[in-house]
């Protein structure tokens, strides 16, 4: 059973950074973060395929500011954010799922408990 742990949230200002970490306990081909901003459904950010790590972004907006990557002698995932503003803030969730299609964000069904990020 794959567990997932993230940390790295906290509160910043507009136009700062943070970097989150997804330790994952076992192996998946595919691990994503997800976001849940007030107002609006949970929705993933990007994922990133193991081994040969292709990544995926829900848009070209978060691909301009967020960048995922891992350390697989680490087991952890990264989301690094820049230039973070208010439309930012909230719950940051690791997911993965037992398939291979690293982009499809309906398959994620095993998650973290979430890290919070504010930005202010």
């Amino acid at each position: 059973h794959v567990q997932l742990v993230e940390s790295g949230g906290g509160s910043v200002q507009a136009g700062g950074s943070l970097k989150l970490s997804c330790a994952v306990s076992g192996y998946r081909h595919c691990v994503a973060w997800f976001r849940h901003v007030p107002g609006r459904a949970r929705e993933g950010v990007a994922s990133i395929s193991s081994p040969v790590g292709s990544t995926y972004y829900r848009d070209d907006s978060l691909k301009g500011r967020f960048t995922i990557s891992r350390d697989s002698g680490k087991k952890t995932v990264y989301l690094e954010m820049y230039g973070l503003g208010p439309g930012d803030t909230g719950m940051y969730y690791c997911a993965t799922h037992s398939g291979t299609l690293c982009s499809d964000w309906t398959r994620y069904n095993t998650w973290g408990q979430g890290t919070q990020v504010t930005v202010s």
